[in-house]
């Protein structure tokens, strides 16, 4: 074993499950990589990563190849993405993404419900993404911003939803979690609206049904856009107009944190990030 990894093993602060992978020091090394190193001065582990902001005001794309950087504790890809519509999260971008939306026209590699997934195999995916919609429909809406086009406003939420959009999430939920192999992410985009006059907040929704479901919460990311929503139909304000929504970060696993990165020479199996 070469003197750094004999160091980080003999530290009194190194995890205990990292221990129990390492059950004779002399015939198996072990290195801390990218995640740690050994401070010179004190001996504790100290952290070398990049700090993620918890408000994010650059796009959908960039934030999602830094949360998968930031997260992830297996390879992130093949990716899918429940709600592709037209793909805007992945411009320039050259993931392994398999596409998915309940719309042909938008020619996904599979046109179906996310609520059913009827054929899509199980574990099979590093990453789910899932970005619903928004807001409900507005009827003859003659807005620049086109509703049922940008935010999906085509879904019922009248008072037999409750008013909301959240009735949508569970059965999504169970079938992420059976295509997401163990420890895949699920990001999910989400936006409080208001709806008959009274505010709801599906963020708090989906992610109480994400730990009904057997999901692990991670994280969550405020990310800002240029302008709140606007539309011709509203003639007076009662609430702030939001320009803000929810990356919702959970893990399909036990552990919130991501594993660290560790390298084992002997060819013993452990856990290992990603290395995009």
């Amino acid at each position: 074993m070469d003197a750094e990894s004999l160091a980080i093993w003999q530290n009194p602060r190194m995890p205990k499950r990292l221990r129990k992978l390492v059950p004779d020091k002399n015939q198996l090394a072990l290195r801390i990589v990218k995640d740690s190193k050994l401070s010179p001065k004190s001996g504790d582990l100290v952290s070398k990563y990049e700090p993620l902001s918890s408000v994010w005001e650059g796009s959908d794309g960039e934030l999602l190849e830094a949360m998968f950087g930031f997260y992830a504790t297996i390879k992130p890809e093949p990716i899918l993405d429940a709600t592709y519509n037209a793909g805007r999260f992945w411009k320039d971008s050259r993931r392994n993404v398999v596409s998915m939306d309940i719309d042909p026209q938008y020619k996904p590699m599979i046109v179906g419900d996310n609520r059913e997934m009827t054929g899509v195999p199980s574990a099979s995916f590093g990453a789910v993404i899932y970005d619903p919609p928004h807001v409900g429909p507005q009827g003859r809406d003659k807005s620049k911003k086109r509703f049922d086009v940008d935010f999906g406003a085509t879904v019922e939420c009248g008072k037999e939803q409750d008013w909301n959009l959240s009735y949508l999430y569970p059965p999504f939920l169970k079938q992420a979690k059976r295509v997401l192999k163990p420890n895949g992410l699920l990001l999910a985009k989400i936006t409080d609206m208001v709806n008959n006059h009274k505010s709801k907040w599906p963020h708090c929704d989906f992610m109480r049904m994400a730990e009904e479901t057997g999901f692990t919460v991670c994280d969550l990311i405020v990310k800002i856009r240029s302008g709140p929503m606007v539309s011709t139909k509203w003639k007076e304000a009662h609430h702030a107009r939001k320009r803000h929504c929810f990356w919702i970060v959970c893990r399909n696993g036990d552990d919130c944190e991501r594993q660290p990165t560790i390298h084992r020479v002997n060819g013993a199996s452990g856990t290992n990030r990603p290395s995009d």
